[in-house]
């Protein structure tokens, strides 16, 4: 994807253009006008949250989509004549529809990524599946779309000189294990599907991770990061670092930066890589020589932040490390309250999120989290101004390791378009591909080499809720 850049103003130049005369056709045409499509809209029934049932062939076919329906809330009537196009084949429709919604709103990536399957239309391409928790987690979702539709974008924009374009195919798993099984089962099923980037928590890509690897197909990662996934199979890559980074970043900040030696520890008992950052945490302190003297699960019905910080305060305790899971930011919350400032705060990067910002604020002020990238730290990048040009603004590290992995995907693909020859392309010793982070490479075991970066809640304007992460090193 490198020799793309030389290409950048001409190619943005051309969309552009073609941008103004499709709404321009549109307006004339009457095609603005709202017609009546057969065209499904999906998206997760809250009250299903928890229930691990797989989900029938009929249900998880409305979890999958490259065009034809949406698989998040509300879509806008020119999404659904844009969808409606698509199902029929009427792609020169589609791509009207489509580049008229995002003139309106630029910041859907899955209307962005419908856009893109709709330009390739019925010619040949390589078919990528990206798994996104867009119903119950749905921002979290959007930010791995972001990243994925940017990443389709550049690619298919050079393959218009050099070669043969990207579809992707969008797939809903609620980061549900039981539901994430049946879609990889299904990916794995569909020959066109030649890798896939997914899924998002640690959990739910371990409980996943077999059946690519029984089924040979070649799955890449851009969020999971526990240490359990490492060497797990030669089909499971990952383009985000480990926990076994973050955690001795997070040491070496608490003993060397803030000069303290004693941690209180909270973790989440239900999640894979809450415990897998508590394992690591743990290792690395004792061996900066350090010590964690108290373990507390933020998933325990007798949680109760107050006495347990009140003790910790009585026990000597410098710090409080919280490896926190997103399904456990509101105890997380509780304990920043309990704190009030008494006791400097770290954490792992599911606490890189609005909520924490939103609703944490005064509270939350100095939490430092480890997190695999930040957009300050490269703010001059070609990633980030492309990024800003197609969103309107920032995207997070969740974004930036997910068009790590369809660069990895799509360059892979470029050396050999079979899902053997991507798995084989990946482990190759001489294998990069230029990703927004830099060149990504991996290692024998799948994992990526790449440090940690720091980030501090700070007062800012920058997310527009009062506070934002800011790199501290």
């Amino acid at each position: 994807m490198g020799s793309l850049k030389k290409y950048k103003f001409e190619i943005i130049l051309a969309l552009a253009t073609l941008g103004v005369l499709g709404v321009f056709f549109l307006s004339i045409s009457g095609l603005m006008t709202p017609k009546i499509a057969d065209v499904v809209v999906t998206s997760s029934d809250a009250s299903n949250e928890g229930k691990r049932v797989a989900p029938s062939e009929a249900a998880l076919s409305e979890r999958l989509s490259g065009g034809t329906q949406s698989l998040l809330p509300d879509p806008s009537g020119l999404k659904m004549q844009g969808m409606a196009a698509y199902a029929e084949g009427d792609y020169d429709q589609a791509i009207i529809h489509l580049e008229a919604l995002l003139n309106e709103n630029r910041n859907d990536p899955e209307a962005l990524i419908y856009l893109n399957n709709a330009r390739v239309g019925d010619q040949s391409a390589y078919t990528l599946a990206v798994i996104a928790p867009v119903g119950n987690t749905s921002e979290i979702g959007l930010e791995i779309l972001r990243g994925a539709g940017q990443a389709q974008q550049e690619f298919n924009q050079l393959a218009e000189v050099t070669g043969v374009p990207l579809r992707l195919l969008i797939a809903n798993d609620d980061n549900d294990p039981s539901i994430a099984k049946s879609v990889a089962a299904e990916l794995v099923n569909r020959p066109e599907v030649l890798g896939v980037l997914g899924h998002y928590s640690s959990g739910v890509t371990l409980e996943a991770a077999p059946v690519y690897s029984q089924g040979k197909l070649p799955m890449v990662s851009a969020i999971s990061t526990s240490v359990e996934l490492s060497g797990f199979s030669p089909y499971i890559f990952r383009t985000v670092p480990s926990d076994s980074f973050a955690a001795a970043a997070l040491a070496r900040y608490m003993i060397d930066g803030l000069d303290v030696q004693n941690a209180i520890l909270y973790y989440d008992s239900n999640s894979a890589y809450s415990l897998s950052l508590k394992s690591e945490f743990t290792t690395s302190v004792f061996s900066d020589g350090g010590k964690v003297i108290t373990e507390y699960d933020l998933a325990d019905a007798n949680f109760d932040a107050d006495e347990q910080i009140a003790l910790a305060q009585e026990q000597g305790a410098d710090v409080v490390m919280l490896a926190s899971s997103t399904d456990t930011l509101e105890p997380s919350l509780a304990v920043m309250a309990a704190v009030d400032k008494q006791i400097p705060l770290i954490g792992g990067d599911d606490l890189y999120h609005p909520q924490v910002l939103q609703a944490g604020g005064l509270d939350a002020e100095g939490l430092v989290v480890a997190v695999p990238w930040h957009v300050l730290s490269d703010p001059n990048s070609e990633f980030v101004a492309g990024a800003r040009q197609l969103w309107g603004g920032d995207v997070s590290w969740r974004s930036a390791m997910a068009y790590d992995a369809i660069a990895s995907l799509a360059t892979a693909l470029t050396q050999d378009p079979s899902r053997e020859g991507v798995r084989t392309a990946l482990h190759e010793a001489d294998f990069l591909a230029d990703g927004a982070t830099g060149d990504v490479h991996f290692l024998p075991s799948g994992d990526r080499n790449r440090a940690a970066q720091l980030v501090q809640i700070q007062p800012g304007s920058r997310s527009g809720l009062g506070f934002d992460f800011v790199p501290i090193d």
